[in-house]
């Protein structure tokens, strides 16, 4: 945890304790036992549950934002440590495609699962998104773009020019920086990525010695309109220098991804697993971020897979 976290979380952790114990004592003065009161035993729990919830793992580890290059631009990410100095594994994990700043809730997600298994966590914006946005235009205006004058088809081909080109650049500058710093063992790196992320992480995984790669609903919401897409990804998984493990919600928009790459993996001879879900959610959008927010149910077959291959 970095000072000005630890700090906040003792302030909040101090003032949750003093106002609790005020309230039981104004229980106690009124003469009331602490269940004849209910909204007072409720604000009472409440306070106490919020003790508790600041006091767990995942409150434990905050961010750090960086800076790093890629070619000309200057590009920016956050980082989550684990307690310690290290050196320790760590996990590249390539957002998807979402505006803004929405992928900032995704590495709020991410990070501390990671941290607390002892990994430390790197998110790169790439160019037009998030800290990075200033640095290049987003992906979904230029496909949106491609889209309105030419149709699905132009689309899909700016979709995977961009993500094989500017975006895998990006990814693999981020992986460079990473290898230089010094609470990080180079040679224990994964990449890890959902949605967009996710035809990142096996494109990263074709290019570079990755200890292992994570690919949760990678071009889950293209697949079927881009026949394109399904021969880019096949080709980087059978050339694939770094074990997969493919995993989606079985509510996401589609599950071929994960069955046909992980077919390919195996027929190529490559070290590979896969694993289908229950539903996450109740919508097909639900399931499409299962490999963001549905950490407490992928984490020990994920964090299994990267001991087999990372190393303990």
């Amino acid at each position: 945890m970095n000072s000005r976290a630890r700090s906040f979380l003792s302030k909040m952790i101090d003032k949750c304790v003093v106002h609790a114990r005020t309230l039981l004592h104004q229980q106690l003065s009124w003469g009331r036992g602490p269940t004849e009161n209910p909204f007072m035993v409720g604000n009472t729990w409440t306070l106490l549950f919020l003790i508790v919830l600041l006091m767990s793992p995942i409150f434990a580890f905050g961010s750090d934002v960086v800076s790093f290059p890629s070619g000309q631009l200057t590009l920016q990410g956050v980082l989550y440590k684990p307690e310690g100095t290290g050196p320790f594994p760590a996990v590249l994990y390539n957002h998807g495609s979402a505006p803004g700043m929405l992928s900032s809730q995704a590495f709020e997600a991410l990070g501390p699962v990671f941290a607390s298994r002892g990994y430390v966590f790197f998110g790169p914006y790439r160019r037009g998104q998030g800290l990075s946005a200033s640095a290049g235009a987003y992906i979904g205006d230029e496909i949106a773009a491609s889209v309105k004058d030419g149709g699905i088809r132009a689309g899909a081909a700016t979709m995977i020019r961009l993500l094989e080109t500017d975006h895998l650049n990006d990814q693999l500058a981020g992986l460079a920086w990473l290898r230089k710093q010094s609470f990080v063992v180079p040679n224990r790196i994964a990449v890890a990525g959902t949605s967009f992320g996710g035809i990142e992480a096996v494109l990263g995984a074709e290019r570079e010695s990755y200890c292992a790669g994570i690919d949760t609903s990678g071009g889950a919401q293209s697949w079927a309109q881009s026949p394109e897409l399904q021969a880019l990804m096949n080709r980087a998984v059978r050339n694939s220098r770094s074990p997969i493990f493919f995993f989606q919600a079985e509510n996401d928009y589609d599950l071929s991804p994960s069955r046909i790459l992980s077919a390919a993996m195996k027929d190529a001879g490559k070290a590979f697993e896969v694993k289908i879900y229950p539903p996450f959610g109740k919508s097909a959008q639900d399931g499409h971020s299962f490999g963001y927010f549905g950490g407490s149910v992928w984490a020990d077959d994920v964090f299994r897979f990267l001991a087999k291959y990372c190393g303990k």
